[in-house]
């Protein structure tokens, strides 16, 4: 007696219909337009760096200029031991890099007025006060004209410094503007290289996107 079988049925994922499948021309387009704005800020980011390194330049060159700082010949400086400034020699200071140079030379002469001191190591007041403490304990003239002598010299080396330092500072921060001015360019020229080849990987998904049909 023939017998006959029921296949049963083939089994499937119930998730199966909950799988999303997007278009390849649909993920170009996409990607392209994320490329686009990628260039666009790369683009604008390259803009405002260079904007910004103009302006440090400019502003440095201006403020140097206004201040006619000169270095000494290259006799005075060789005599001085720097012949590291040699190249420098007669030249007015108007960029950073000059600026550091110099701020160097004038460290040079803080370090020989109080044998290295800052002016506010140097107590000026306290000497003063013991002259008016000496004047008051009936010390002897000679004695009070040694320690107002000794107040005098402080005084000025404390002033000496203190004009010093102040101009060494301001050169320095010019050149921190300058090193600041030039990093802002470097990173320009990177942002607009990246704004360059996200253009042109832009370009390159438009053409592959109009070979394509779905």
């Amino acid at each position: 007696m023939p017998t006959s079988t029921i296949e049963p049925p083939l089994a499937t994922d119930p998730h199966e219909d909950d799988i999303v499948r997007l278009p390849r021309r649909r993920i170009d387009k996409f990607l392209i337009g994320f490329g686009v704005i990628a260039a666009i800020v790369f683009a604008v980011a390259g803009g405002l760096l260079t904007w910004g390194a103009n302006f440090a330049d400019d502003y440095v060159h201006d403020e140097l200029s206004s201040q006619r700082v000169f270095f000494p010949d290259a006799a005075s400086l060789q005599e001085e031991g720097r012949d590291d400034l040699v190249k420098y020699a007669d030249q007015q200071v108007t960029t950073g890099s000059e600026a550091e140079a110099f701020a160097s030379y004038i460290g040079g002469h803080l370090e020989g007025i109080a044998d290295g001191q800052t002016y506010a190591e140097i107590d000026d007041r306290g000497a003063v006060q013991a002259v008016v403490d000496a004047r008051e304990s009936g010390a002897s003239e000679a004695e009070i004209a040694d320690l107002q002598a000794t107040a005098d010299e402080l005084k000025a080396q404390r002033d000496s410094l203190f004009r010093g330092e102040t101009l060494r500072g301001l050169l320095l921060s010019s050149y921190a503007w300058s090193t600041m001015g030039r990093i802002a360019g470097i990173a320009a020229w990177v942002a607009f290289a990246g704004a360059a080849v996200m253009a042109a990987l832009v370009a390159g998904g438009l053409v592959h996107l109009r070979r394509m049909k779905t």
